[in-house]
């Protein structure tokens, strides 16, 4: 990741001294014994750190303005650290659809998690507090989080599958699966898929189950996953929501670059990418879903879950209708 406009905070000891980092080399052991007494043991930044911080903790407040809007939206702290480099490097949103590309991030996460402890994550309006560990899954006779016992009698047209926890909690909170209709789920949590979930699906009549996952050798393969999780269920769909990396690079998404995947990794990558995206994953670069815009990443999984909203009736509409229907003729419905 670039270190170019924000290098990190020295912390270990001075080459010459031997003294803690951020103490100059004049001051004397008990000296800074006493500074560090009066600081209640905390380190004591040198200049360069606490410029460094003081420029994140201000850029983490316009990020967190710009993740919440519009109408106070919950964000995750993954998605406020991309929402911080898109502020530290206001470029990448100006080229955003006009100039393709994957800059990396202008901030590196450990500085801005420094920065977040500092200024107290309870202070950043709209922040989610981290999801504790999955809970161990018990069978029971009852679904799950529900006491009505015909609550999978019922037909279940569509289901939002998710590979980040944590997405998947953002988008339940901001309320998502009611305004698509559609149960969001974390893989972690829902695979194998409960039976009567599975059921469900069946019993609706070209059920879809959406996957939403990284742009990475793991996501791609996300999938395949799901589908093998469900087990045999005729008749049920798995489309995958994305990321891919052209979609990574026509939203100049801040990207990462881990280990380079092996054979095997790459002959599981899906045959439909291009060789361009191939390329960029066998080099090891990922994209997360956390990195789109929190408003983006909603209406995108509303509109992708929902489907296509029916035409809005206006004047001439209505005058199509009448003139179909027959003047004076009282419709049928």
């Amino acid at each position: 990741m670039s270190q170019r406009h924000l290098p990190s905070p020295r912390t270990g000891p001075t080459a010459a001294t031997g003294q803690p980092a951020g103490v100059p080399a004049g001051i004397s052991r008990a000296a800074s014994a006493g500074q560090a007494a009066r600081t209640g043991g905390r380190p004591v930044l040198g200049f360069t750190a606490r410029t460094t911080l003081g420029v994140a903790d201000r850029a983490i407040t316009a990020a967190a303005a710009r993740a919440g809007a519009p109408g106070g939206l919950r964000f995750t702290e993954r998605q406020l650290y991309y929402e911080t480099c898109r502020v530290l490097s206001p470029g990448s949103t100006l080229l955003r659809g006009r100039v393709p590309g994957t800059p990396a991030p202008v901030l590196r996460l450990p500085v801005f998690t420094r920065a977040l402890e500092a200024r107290g994550r309870e202070t950043v309006p709209g922040l989610l507090p981290p999801l504790p560990e999955p809970a161990a899954r018990v069978a029971s006779s009852e679904p799950s989080g529900s006491s009505e016992p015909d609550l999978h009698d019922y037909g279940l047209p569509r289901l939002l599958m998710c590979q980040d926890r944590s997405i998947a909690g953002m988008l339940l909170v901001n309320h998502v699966h009611l305004e698509a209709a559609c149960p969001v789920f974390a893989a972690t949590d829902a695979l194998p898929l409960d039976p009567r979930l599975l059921a469900a699906l069946q019993r609706a009549e070209g059920a879809t189950v959406y996957v939403l996952h990284d742009a990475s050798p793991a996501g791609l393969a996300f999938p395949a996953q799901v589908r093998a999780g469900l087990g045999p269920a005729p008749g049920v769909r798995v489309v995958s929501l994305g990321l891919v990396p052209r979609h990574a690079a026509a939203l100049r998404l801040p990207t990462g670059r881990g280990p380079a995947p092996g054979p095997a990794g790459l002959a599981a990558l899906p045959a439909a990418l291009r060789p361009r995206e191939a390329d960029w994953l066998a080099e090891g670069r990922f994209a997360e879903v956390a990195a789109v815009p929190p408003e983006r990443l909603l209406r995108t999984v509303l509109r992708l879950t929902r489907g296509p909203r029916p035409p809005r009736d206006s004047l001439w509409s209505g005058l199509r209708g009448l003139r179909g229907t027959g003047f004076m003729t009282w419709p049928a419905a």
